[in-house]
């Protein structure tokens, strides 16, 4: 799946893009019940020829009334529309919460740089850290435009001075990088803060 915010994703995959909204569907399946203002007569009047004719559906969000005047087979037809919706909607949160997206998220920026702060972090959680990082570099980091690692330790470590350009050889470099680093002592208390100024002052990095 493309490398996109959930706001962007409803935009092309949501109820309101595909019209299967409630307001969308209500008025394919009947037609509003009114109440409207005749100047000529001065007063309200309501459109009571449908009373008891048709079901009603009540929206809670305005109190709007539509009388329903579909076929089963319409009725139908919405049901397995917004099955399916619901069923894509699954997959979404799925991959949301699936492999390195459980730990970063989606990453939508097209220029990165990681900072790896591992401080004093024993063997067993040092590689799986760098478990982590690895499954990251090669599920998103894969997709976007450039990247660099620069590791927070007692003196900075970068793989690149620069972000360079995203290919798979270099993305398996970064890795086999990554698995070559020896665990260190605690980084000093400054650090983390000098790797994050070094990484921004990266021009391709935008934030």
């Amino acid at each position: 799946q493309p490398l996109i915010s959930s706001s962007k994703w409803l935009q092309l995959h949501g109820l309101k893009r595909n019209k299967l909204s409630l307001s969308h569907i209500l008025s394919q399946i009947g037609f509003q019940h009114r109440k409207d203002y005749v100047t000529t007569l001065g007063k309200l009047v309501a459109s009571r020829y449908a009373d008891g004719l048709f079901p009603q559906y009540k929206r809670a969000q305005d109190g709007s009334v539509y009388n329903l005047t579909a076929k089963k087979e319409q009725i139908l037809h919405f049901v397995d529309c917004l099955m399916g919706a619901i069923e894509l909607y699954k997959q979404r949160m799925e991959w949301l919460t699936s492999e390195s997206r459980q730990i970063f998220g989606v990453i939508q920026e097209r220029c990165i740089v990681i900072v790896l702060g591992f401080g004093t972090a024993s063997q067993p959680e040092f590689d799986r850290c760098r478990d982590a990082l690895s499954l990251v570099l090669l599920e998103q980091v894969t997709q976007i435009a450039k990247f660099n690692l620069i590791w927070a330790a007692q003196a900075l470590v970068k793989w690149q001075q620069k972000s360079i350009p995203v290919s798979e050889d270099i993305v398996e470099s970064a890795v086999t990088w990554l698995w070559k680093l020896d665990r260190m002592t605690a980084a000093s208390h400054t650090s983390s803060a000098e790797a994050l100024l070094e990484a921004m002052s990266d021009e391709a990095v935008s934030s």
